[in-house]
């Protein structure tokens, strides 16, 4: 690359513009125009301006993130990538990261440039805005690139950009699969050491792979479907000049195929995210300083644009007004997309032929429309909204909501020969190997009771723990090694306090210090109060190192020593002391970050800004590191102390860098409310400004057999209007024992939502109006609207088919079946659907056990891995559940030949009645599909 050594460095002083000119880009293509990376004068402006307010903001941490640009070694080329990450930065990121894991990421990705064949067929902009970044997700950025790189580039050196694209998915097979777990996204190393993970980190595993290479990737994610309730996240990779998808981890023999891509044709949205400032031909859904969000959905579905006007009640534009379209998943009336208004009130949606909600706010006045999909066939509608309305409806409202319609594959999609299938199943059979070889290692139960033995411990429990670490057992064992001997149980307390996923990347320095500063704040805490805190209060909220999904370093040791002990004694004495000194020292800032609240609290704590969310979580972690209990309210998220005896709400630090405060604190409310807490739907609260919601079961349902049961966000939640928007209150996932306490709620406007899906994904829901008065009790039962249509008979399973047991020996269909109907499954364990299945009945034991429903799962291989089946489920199976082969496939053909199963993805599930009829079949992809056979069953059994 050409260079001027007359002109500035790029530097605290400089200005990006002043590398225009004409030479050569990055990419050495010749006659590029305007400088290196081929960006304009305007655009490098741009730039320079963000990575200015980037360092101004960042100013505490000035050294350490932007020292590396003084580096007298760094070349103009490397300063403009380092630069260009900056300016475009999440505030999370400023927080917590060095400038040298950065400059890493930039000279593995600029020598990968170089290295690869394709590196100089990558366009400037496609390079930066999905090579270049190290952020795929929300996940902790490490320094990757060389590591992947490493094992990955030889593989592929030799191969085009498609092949290169096939044989990394291929590697990342070897690597991970899936299995169900938290929202916290690990990174492409954590995923990695655990070998298994859901779909946001497979594909973070596949994207950070293809960046590694050279190759531009991005995470493609549809934030909730529109036919099921769930979501999921696959990757795009750019190869020879146009997008492909692929499921990550999740290898095919062509590019372009997934079990998703059904799904995907009746998506609503499918969207992506990367830097500001990024200018491709894909619709913009939301831009801001850190972020844009491009929708890809007409890469999947047919597509309509949704233009919406919002006017107030003199017919005047509304400008910066939340317009949110909504679609019904998890029993919520969920905002897949929130846009504002522009000076002209104006705002647009790119979107799919399903029903939405259009709903519109602006300073507590609100509007909706419910738009009909499916009727209507025009590329585009007009809706107008008129901010005409306050507070909330009284009593119920009943809608159906319909998703698009199923759309067959294309019929010119060209199949892989039988040659390039059986090359695929041998590299699916040899990954599978690799990554089975890996696990071997892991700690056993064996192993495991060694250790308690030799550190006087429950061996179940040192084994829940060990187990959970994968391949980060050594880390583990060596933690427990080094401290049971002073501390006893502690360690171990400390380990139990954390979740799953925290075993699989948490570092010893980590745990130590969230020991030892654990018990020292018990000790604080102890002292002041004169008398012992009870073991389950100090354990879950102070000795507890994870607040929410926050980024779980050292930082007990730093924030005790940044208070005197004579601070710490009156912060414990009146915990709001300390709200009101995060409240008045630190700055939110929402409008720079797309996922909030993933800094640690020492990053947190030494930038003195971040997002709503993570200020709060070093609110919280402050609490606990100087022994106050502390936590987000379970359900509101909002921070908490104890004081005396009692759960008190903690001030809550003003924002800005908004237009308009509170809508945008409401809009990341929703977002925070997709996770699901782990506490009691009942808190225990006793504050003057609340009261509590009593539910009350259904009495209006004559027939008890096919009644439905309550499930928290499987059919029904609570959702509180603030500011004209509903957020959802954030209890346990399928939490069903709703009636024994109530619910202790803020004053305020509540809705509650109920829902059945229909098996072709119609929602027949109803609203309930209600309000929650301070220190008064209201009563509200939650009423299910019921399908009238009959369960029809499909067909009578064939009796003659032969299984064989895991004993080897046969038996007919009809002998596996109860004598009181059945669910028969034929299943591919090694794919995601079949495992959402498997994870279904094991998360429905107690139902299915106490329904008596045998579970005939069908698998083909010559031999059930029953020990590969297992790792996949989160809980055990129902005692009726057995596996069985269907080797030659006579057993599904002859199923086939009275009831064609729907589709052609496994699993495909039936349901028998008493007499072995078909009352329900199902195919591929659909979580709640274990619900919805059971809902079958016990309707035609009633």
């Amino acid at each position: 690359m050409k260079t001027d050594e007359s002109k500035p460095k790029f530097g605290r002083n400089a200005s990006l513009k002043d590398s225009g000119g004409e030479q050569s880009n990055a990419s050495g293509n010749p006659g590029a125009k305007n400088g290196i990376f081929s960006l304009t004068p305007e655009r490098l402006e741009a730039i320079n301006e963000a990575f200015e307010r980037r360092r101004e903001l960042a100013s505490a941490r000035d050294h350490e993130l932007f020292g590396v640009l003084d580096e007298e070694h760094l070349s103009d080329e490397e300063r403009l990538a380092l630069i260009f990450l900056y300016a475009h930065m999440p505030i999370n990121d400023l927080a917590d990261y060095e400038g040298k894991l950065f400059l890493s990421h930039v000279r593995q990705a600029l020598h990968m440039r170089r290295a690869m064949p394709w590196g100089t067929d990558v366009p400037d902009e496609l390079f930066l805005h999905y090579v270049l970044p190290p952020r795929i997700n929300n996940e902790r950025i490490e320094d990757y690139r060389g590591i992947i790189a490493g094992e990955l580039s030889e593989r592929v050196r030799y191969l085009s950009m498609s092949e290169a694209v096939l044989e990394t998915n291929y590697w990342c097979y070897e690597k991970a699969t899936y299995t169900g777990s938290d929202a916290r996204t690990i990174s492409p190393l954590g995923m990695i050491v655990s070998a298994k993970g859901r779909c946001g980190e497979e594909s973070t595993l596949a994207t950070a792979a293809l960046r590694s290479i050279g190759i531009p990737a991005r995470q493609c994610y549809t934030p909730r479907w529109a036919h099921v309730d769930d979501n999921h996240a696959w990757v795009e990779a750019w190869a020879d000049g146009k997008w492909h998808f692929i499921g990550a981890c999740e290898p095919e023999a062509q590019l372009d195929k997934g079990w998703f891509d059904g799904p995907a044709r009746r998506a609503m949205l499918v969207h992506t995210r990367v830097p500001a400032g990024y200018d491709g031909p894909e619709p913009v859904t939301h831009t801001d300083g850190a972020h844009t969000e491009i929708n890809l959905l007409a890469n999947y579905a047919p597509v309509r644009m949704l233009f919406v006007q919002v006017s107030d009640t003199d017919g005047l534009p509304v400008s910066g007004a939340e317009v949110q379209f909504q679609l019904y998943n998890y029993a919520e009336l969920h905002p897949i997309a929130s846009v504002r208004t522009d000076d002209s009130g104006n705002a647009s949606f790119l979107t799919g032929y399903g029903d939405l909600v259009v709903r519109a706010a602006s300073k507590g006045s609100w509007a909706e429309a419910w738009i009909n999909g499916s009727a209507e066939k025009s590329s585009e509608q007009q809706i107008r909204l008129i901010l005409d309305r306050s507070g909330q409806p009284e009593g119920t409202v009943d809608f159906d909501l319909t998703p698009p319609k199923e759309i067959p594959a294309p019929a010119d999609r060209e199949a892989p020969g039988e040659q390039a299938l059986e090359i695929h199943r041998r590299r699916m059979a040899e990954g599978e190997r690799i990554r089975a070889a890996y696990e071997s290692a892991f700690a056993d139960e064996a192993q495991a009771g060694q250790l308690a033995e030799l550190w006087g411990m429950e061996a179940d429990r040192l084994f829940k723990v060990l187990s959970d670490a994968r391949g980060n057992h050594g880390e583990i064992a060596a933690f427990l090694n080094k401290h049971v001997p002073e501390h006893g149980e502690w360690p171990l307390r400390l380990l139990e306090s954390l979740t799953a996923k925290d075993m699989i990347d948490i570092r010893q320095e980590t745990l130590e210090d969230h020991l030892l500063g654990g018990l020292k704040a018990l000790r604080d805490y102890e002292r002041d109060h004169h008398g012992e805190l009870s073991g389950e209060l100090f354990v879950s909220e102070v000795f507890c190192p994870r607040v929410r999904w926050e980024r779980l370093v050292p930082y007990r040791e730093q924030l005790q020593a940044a208070f005197s002990i004579g601070e710490q004694t009156a912060f414990r004495a009146d915990p709001q002391s300390l709200a009101r000194r995060i409240a008045d020292e630190w700055s939110v800032r929402d409008d720079l970050t797309p996922v909030p609240g993933k800094a640690s609290p020492i990053g947190t704590f030494a930038l003195k800004a971040g997002d709503r969310e993570s200020v709060e979580i070093l609110l919280v972690a402050l609490c606990r590191s100087i022994g106050i209990p502390a936590r987000l309210h379970p359900a509101t998220q909002r921070p908490q102390a104890m004081a005396g005896s009692e759960w008190i709400d903690l001030e809550r630090p003003a924002s800005a860098g908004k237009s308009e405060p509170e809508v945008g604190e409401i809009q990341a409310a929703v977002k925070a409310s997709a996770a699901a807490s782990t506490d009691r739907l009942s808190d225990g609260n006793s504050v003057s400004t609340r009261g509590t919601l009593r539910l009350l079961p259904d009495l209006e349902s004559s027939d008890a057999a096919v009644a439905v049961e309550a499930s928290y966000r499987e059919n029904f939640t609570l959702a509180r209007l603030e500011n004209g928007l509903y957020t959802t209150l954030n209890y346990p996932f399928r939490e069903k024992d709703i009636y024994a306490q109530p619910f202790e709620l803020e004053a305020g406007e509540y809705r509650m939502t109920t829902g059945i899906r229909l098996q072709n994904g119609r929602v027949l829901g109803r609203m309930f109006y209600f309000a929650i008065r301070a220190e008064r009790e209201t009563t509200l039962a939650p009423i299910f609207r019921q399908p009238e249509e009959v369960v029809p008979i499909l067909g009578s399973a064939p009796e003659s088919s032969r299984l064989t047991l895991p004993d080897g020996t046969g038996s007919p269909l009809s002998d596996l079946v109860g004598s009181d109907g059945a669910l028969v499954a034929w299943i591919d364990y090694r794919l995601e659907p079949t495992r959402h299945l498997l994870r279904e009945a094991g998360e429905m034991k107690a139902e299915l056990e106490a329904a008596n429903v045998p579970l005939v799962f069908i698998v083909s291989d010559q031999g059930v891995n029953m020990d590969e089946i297992a790792s996949f489920i989160p809980k055990p199976l129902p005692t009726g559940a057995i596996f069985v082969c269907d080797v030659s496939g006579e057993a599904f053909a002859a199923m086939s030949a009275v009831c064609p199963p729907p589709g052609t993805e496994y699993p495909h599930i039936f349901v028998l009645d008493a007499q072995r009829h078909i009352r329900y079949a199902e195919s591929g992809y659909k979580p709640g599909s274990c619900s919805e056979a059971l809902s079958i069953l016990r309707t035609v059994r009633a």
